[in-house]
């Protein structure tokens, strides 16, 4: 496969985020929800509390005359938010008599994919059977990565220091209650959730992973150590192959890299050609699609600074089902799509390929005029020099003709000599004196006198 190819296999297309909701029915991929972006405004679905307009709560800390540009999600709503980092999304309320002025949200479909949910455990026997271990260091990513490492299918945190490892299949036995329930913090990170008391939270233990193999339609990949910050000196790689896939459209919902020598690549999986690179100073700014069924994730960080990561979701499509975006002030043959090769090992020397459609100086399907009149003329002096290569042959041919009857004459003297002409096409005409033969030289040594 060609670099043109190649590249052509690459289609930009504007951000659909609301195909994320639809493949995971889910509106946070961060653990904490940070991100997001829901229409909830009351503390849970079920009698909650109604939240207050952030541009209404200038007595407290968040509202939209301190962060008047949106940060955090605020603005002149009263959907809730999380703009501190806190544990979960929450929103301001009616004070009351115990003197509570915000509460956290339970939003059901505000769940970060791996995150399995937050269930009851009564200890006899525990949702999840392996091993245990408690730590005053406790995160979540430090639980995971200790039941990876002891193959165990799924993690789970309580109280916010306990950890839990098991394969068990029937974790929900006991029975689910509201995320916020587990809404405990961490003893090794207070933005993130650790369970609570006789509630576990429980987590796939794939989260996080350096590396893995994915086949289904549509899935989530994260950063390694997620959500806890990835560590330094990372070189993972996730293989996305989903057979008889037309394409793949590839969404980062969440994006935190540190700097220009952390990079998020993705790779044809067959040629292991760059398709795309993004690092700390260039963010992936839309979500896109690429027209294979075997695509390399790569992640690489230094040793030196880290970030929180990312999230990317995929989902894979049988046929092309995505239409290309309306381009307002502007013709298809100015549409370039531009990508960035880095090769994969440390060296990572960038090359940018630009893969431009059409022509952008002139319509398509027309035929400039000096074409035309470059083949015109092409045509004519092929006619002149078959013209004139017959002409040459028979003037050759004719003085032959002539001189067969005075061979003795022409043998016996140089100033009979006969001037052959070839004609050589390819080169130019050559002159020069050729000697005819003799009446005896042709004939057979092999007979006699």
């Amino acid at each position: 496969m060609d670099l043109w190819t190649l590249s052509l296999r690459i289609l930009l297309l504007p951000s659909v985020l609301v195909l994320c909701s639809d493949l995971f029915h889910s509106e946070c991929y961060t653990v904490n929800g940070a991100d997001y972006r829901g229409t909830q405004n009351q503390t849970s679905l079920d009698c909650g509390k109604p939240c207050l307009f952030w541009n209404e709560t200038f007595q407290h800390p968040y509202n939209t005359l301190k962060y008047p540009n949106g940060e955090g999600g605020l603005g002149d709503h009263n959907y809730c938010r999380n703009p501190d980092g806190d544990v979960s999304p929450w929103c301001y309320i009616a004070e009351h008599e115990d003197g509570v002025y915000w509460k956290y949200c339970d939003i059901p479909t505000c769940r970060m994919p791996g995150n399995l949910g937050c269930f009851k455990d009564h200890g006899n026997p525990p949702p999840l059977t392996g091993i245990t271990e408690t730590s005053n260091k406790q995160t979540i990513q430090t639980c995971i990565t200790m039941c990876r490492r002891q193959r165990y299918k799924y993690a789970g945190l309580e109280s916010g220091f306990a950890c839990f490892c098991g394969n068990n299949a029937d974790y929900r036995k006991h029975g689910e209650t509201p995320s916020t329930d587990c809404n405990s913090v961490c003893f090794g990170d207070h933005t993130q959730p650790c369970g609570g008391d006789g509630r576990i939270i429980l987590f796939d233990s794939l989260i996080g992973a350096c590396g893995g193999n994915y086949t289904k339609e549509a899935s989530v990949i994260y950063s390694p150590d997620f959500p806890d910050s990835y560590g330094s000196g990372k070189a993972c790689y996730w293989t996305i192959q989903v057979p008889g896939a037309a394409s793949i459209h590839f969404n980062f919902t969440f994006f935190d890299i540190k700097d220009s020598r952390d990079m998020v690549e993705l790779l044809d999986g067959y040629t292991k050609q760059v398709l795309v690179r993004f690092d700390g100073r260039n963010h992936p700014s839309q979500s896109f699609n690429i027209s294979l069924d075997f695509v390399i994730l790569y992640f690489f960080s230094d040793r030196i600074n880290h970030a929180q990561g990312f999230s990317l979701v995929y989902k894979a499509y049988k046929e092309r089902t995505m239409e290309k975006p309306q381009v307002s002030n502007q013709t298809q043959t100015e549409l370039i799509t531009q990508t960035a090769n880095l090769s994969i090992n440390a060296a990572r020397s960038s090359k940018i390929l630009y893969v431009i459609t059409t022509s952008p100086s002139r319509p398509t399907g027309q035929v400039p005029g000096w074409t035309i009149y470059a083949l015109t003329a092409l045509l004519i002096l092929t006619l002149i020099a078959i013209l004139v290569k017959a002409l040459l042959h028979l003037n050759i041919k004719s003085q032959r003709l002539a001189t067969t009857t005075s061979l003795d004459s022409c043998h016996r003297g140089s100033a009979g000599e006969i001037w052959s002409i070839f004609y050589k096409p390819s080169t130019s005409i050559s002159i020069f004196p050729k000697k005819l033969k003799g009446p005896h030289d042709d004939r057979n040594p092999l007979v006699g006198e």
